[in-house]
């Protein structure tokens, strides 16, 4: 059941990445400027003091992982954060293989 769950949450992270794509699409055949749209700053619209709150405990446990690994990540494209999120929960929660044959027990 939590397998369902996790790949239900990683195809909707995938059916956001693609709406961001063709929103950035979008943007860039209307302005013909070509601008993504950064994690970052999705997360601060959305809801700004958790994204301040998770910085804070971020540099309070570990400060070298703020500058080197969670801020490059908030500096990409929205579409491929989320698609990248959505294809690892995917892959981890596939269902099993079926045994071929069968098997004493």
């Amino acid at each position: 059941m939590i397998r369902g769950f996790f790949r239900l949450l990683g195809l909707l992270l995938l059916a956001g990445g693609f709406v961001f794509m063709v929103y950035d699409g979008a943007r860039w055949v209307a302005d013909q400027t070509l601008r993504f749209t950064r994690f970052g700053q999705f997360w601060n619209d959305i809801h700004q003091s958790s994204q301040q709150a998770f910085r804070a405990w971020v540099e309070s446990h570990a400060p070298w992982l703020w500058t080197s690994v969670i801020r490059v990540i908030l500096d990409q494209p929205v579409f491929a954060v989320m698609g990248i999120i959505g294809i690892l929960l995917m892959l981890l929660f596939r269902p099993r293989k079926p045994l071929i044959g069968y098997s004493r027990s």
